[in-house]
């Protein structure tokens, strides 16, 4: 049954009259509440505050990695383990083909329902994650397929063993050794971006973000826990923090939006899948046009860009 938050009552009860009319096959019926549902949907999804599109991010119904790598990939073929401690299901890597490309896709997957959460740790990476995505680019890198990183977690997994296996270590390789991989990388943001836990499959060529999607250092109930000492004080936190694709865009923090359904990607998923895909080869058509030398020096000046001081 699909969920519906606070501000979607609306567009659930004009969804269950269409419902009603396909059962008794009033397509007059059907015709005029589709209308009232489009005119519906853009009045609501273009007036949302920063906190909505939290909410969005973090919808119970919103695709994962894994949903839009079986929509988008054919072939595919799954690489686990990083070669050291064990495989990390919380990141998962995929081999295959997205229209002709022959490409190496890794993504952060939360997982459905309590067993599969407890298996993908809630999407939470612990440090054997980060090894296992390095490991499947640098054998994109060998065998010259360009990566596409779909990042959506809350943030690496604080964990204990985490910390005794170098989470921080994991992370800060990870930033290095993407930096400086000969190959075309592309990596967006599908749901939540969080700290450090985004950033260590999120340095790439092109970097984007879905149109209800976040990225920050800190999630806002931490940060109001933080500042305010009350995490119930998490919608003033989301509107200071600026961490919506617009927002990032206008600090020239991200390079592009992924226009992804007005109605969001929880309501329909393959509209979402095509439009990752259609931006993905895209960028990957521009990246390929550029010689290795144009490439790189262009990702390091993106890389280094961000920042400004007074003196």
């Amino acid at each position: 049954m699909a969920k519906y938050l606070d501000f979607e009552n609306k567009i659930k009860f004009i969804q269950e009259d269409i419902i009603s009319a396909q059962v008794r096959h009033d397509y007059a019926a059907m015709e005029k509440h589709n209308a009232i549902l489009d005119k519906e949907v853009k009045k609501i999804y273009s007036n949302l505050s920063d906190f909505q599109k939290l909410q969005l991010a973090r919808h119970l119904d919103r695709p994962y990695a894994l949903d839009y790598i079986n929509i988008m990939m054919r072939d595919k073929y799954e690489i686990h383990g990083d070669r050291h401690f064990r495989d990390d299901a919380a990141i998962i890597c995929y081999m295959g083909y997205i229209g002709d490309e022959k490409v190496m896709v890794i993504g952060e997957q939360k997982g459905r329902g309590t067993k599969n959460k407890l298996k993908r740790n809630f999407g939470m990476p612990h440090p054997e994650g980060y090894r296992k995505a390095l490991r499947a680019a640098k054998m994109a890198e060998k065998f010259g397929m360009p990566i596409l990183m779909l990042i959506d977690t809350p943030g690496a997994y604080p964990g204990l063993g985490a910390e005794e296996r170098n989470q921080s270590e994991a992370i800060a390789r990870n930033l290095i050794e993407l930096a400086e991989i000969n190959t075309p990388t592309v990596s967006i943001v599908i749901g939540e971006g969080g700290s450090g836990g985004a950033l260590a499959i999120g340095v790439a060529d092109r970097f984007a973000m879905m149109r209800y999607s976040v990225f920050s250092v800190i999630s806002p109930e931490g940060c109001s826990a933080i500042l305010w000492n009350d995490p119930k004080k998490a919608e003033a936190a989301t509107n200071a923090m600026k961490i919506t694709p617009t927002d990032l865009k206008e600090l020239g923090l991200i390079d592009d939006i992924v226009a992804e359904p007005l109605i969001g990607a929880h309501r329909e998923k393959e509209a979402a899948a095509n439009a990752i895909s259609e931006y993905f080869l895209t960028q990957l058509k521009e990246l390929k046009a550029l010689s290795d030398e144009e490439r790189m020096d262009a990702r390091y000046a993106k890389l280094t860009a961000p920042g400004a001081f007074k003196e």
